[in-house]
């Protein structure tokens, strides 16, 4: 299926290779190329390994999608994905098999050439995502990613699951990629308190942080302690805001 946003139309279309049942497969995409990774055939109930190139040529008239099975490939489910570069990426996790969880990890990379894998060495898993039956997560973005395992035992214990972020970092000139798989309490008594000099935000955007707090325009100004409203510490919390910072008083 094939969706046009600017005119507001889809289109579909069949694919001949895909038509078994594609399930639970690894996508990425680079320009007009998808990737499908791995995945679980319904129809024969297996997880064979393959790579499949899906190209999508926005012609005049109608799109021309090309579908081509390459060589090389992974035997993989439900895996997770968790980027570090620009179209580069760290894949870990899922199933290599219906009873058995797959522990490597693998680098992905995307060019104009076609897709690289190579092994990467994986995290020092804990005792409980090693010897789990089942875990399941998503990516944090930047390298990370959230994996959870369900608690197992009779009778069950009171945390349904244990929560585990795993952090990928790329490669650098002459130093050797870094990775960990780390627990971290979520309790609210562990949090550590915050001190007079934090500052939060709250229903701020990300690039509107971006050149905050980076040492520009803090220098310090004996006026402003004698006049707060002309530095900015008054400000109307929307646009419609009759608040009047000349009259109000905290």
């Amino acid at each position: 299926l094939v969706i046009y946003l600017e005119f507001g139309f889809c289109t579909a279309h069949t694919l001949p290779k895909l038509t078994d049942g594609q399930s639970f497969h690894v996508a990425l995409a680079r320009e007009e190329c998808v990737y499908f990774l791995g995945g679980h055939i319904l129809s024969s109930d297996c997880r064979p390994t393959r790579l499949i190139r899906l190209r999508v040529e926005l012609l005049l008239g109608s799109p021309v999608l090309t579908c081509t099975v390459l060589h090389e490939g992974l035997s993989i489910t439900s895996a997770i994905v968790a980027p570090i570069g620009y179209h580069e990426y760290i894949v870990f996790g899922g199933y290599q098999s219906e009873t058995q969880k797959r522990m490597e990890c693998t680098y992905i990379g995307l060019d104009d050439v076609g897709v690289h894998m190579e092994p990467h060495e994986p995290p020092q898993w804990t005792s409980e995502v090693t010897h789990s039956r089942t875990w399941f997560g998503g990516s944090l973005g930047k390298g990370s990613a959230l994996i959870a395992i369900p608690s197992e035992g009779n009778p069950a214990p009171p945390d349904a699951y244990h929560f585990y972020q795993v952090s990928f970092q790329k490669e650098q000139d002459g130093e050797a990629p870094t990775q960990g798989c780390s627990q971290e309490s979520t309790d609210f008594e562990d949090s550590a308190p915050l001190e007079d000099s934090e500052e939060l935000y709250f229903g701020r955007e990300p690039h509107e942080l971006e050149y905050s707090s980076d040492g520009e325009g803090d220098t310090y100004n004996e006026e402003d302690e004698e006049d707060e409203s002309q530095t900015g510490y008054w400000i109307k919390c929307c646009l419609t805001c009759q608040v009047d910072p000349n009259t109000w008083d905290p």
